[in-house]
């Protein structure tokens, strides 16, 4: 079974981390939820309470398919051990999803230089490298990176994740028992 670990730091979009997570879920994907904050609970954007699974101090990232970072909030780039763990990662290509303002960790990172991405609009100066697609997009896949823009493109990019993870099909079937 696809294995995948959310990231959750305050100030996270809740319809976004909560999104991610249900729908990879419904689709038979193992989710764990990683804490960026001293304890394992988070307050998301508009303060909702949500507790994670585990730390990033326990995080062994070599064990998932797919690390996710839930947009809202550009604190990441204050948490140094996570900026590297994203760092290592994309130096061995594993697969990295980001959504909202969280395409700048990619960005400030350096790990976009000539793939296609996006992000919420009015950030795109701070995806360093990257190639802004002109026509409007929800959610792009380009190498191992994908990258969406904002609240509302969350269930396409949960789709889309999920079939990365899965296959198109489970990808397919899902949507349809959600009635997208």
């Amino acid at each position: 079974m696809p294995k995948a670990a959310v990231f959750l730091i305050n100030g996270f979009e809740e319809i976004e981390a909560v999104t991610i997570i249900d729908v990879l879920r419904r689709g038979a994907v193992t989710v764990d939820l990683v804490s960026l904050e001293t304890g394992l609970e988070t307050l998301s954007k508009h303060k909702v309470i949500v507790s994670a699974e585990m730390s990033l101090s326990s995080l062994v990232p070599e064990n998932y398919d797919m690390l996710i970072l839930p947009g809202g909030t550009i604190a990441y780039l204050d948490n140094t051990a996570f900026m590297t763990l994203i760092a290592e990662r994309a130096k061995v290509k594993q697969k990295l999803a980001a959504i909202c303002a969280a395409p700048v960790v990619f960005g400030r990172l350096g790990i976009l230089k000539g793939l296609k991405a996006v992000c919420y609009p009015g950030l795109e100066n701070e995806l360093t490298g990257a190639v802004i697609p002109q026509e409007p997009v929800k959610v792009v896949t380009d190498a191992n990176i994908t990258t969406s823009r904002g609240p509302a493109t969350a269930l396409p990019f949960a789709l889309e994740i999920l079939s990365i993870l899965t296959d198109p099909e489970n990808s397919s079937k899902v949507a349809k028992d959600m009635l997208v």
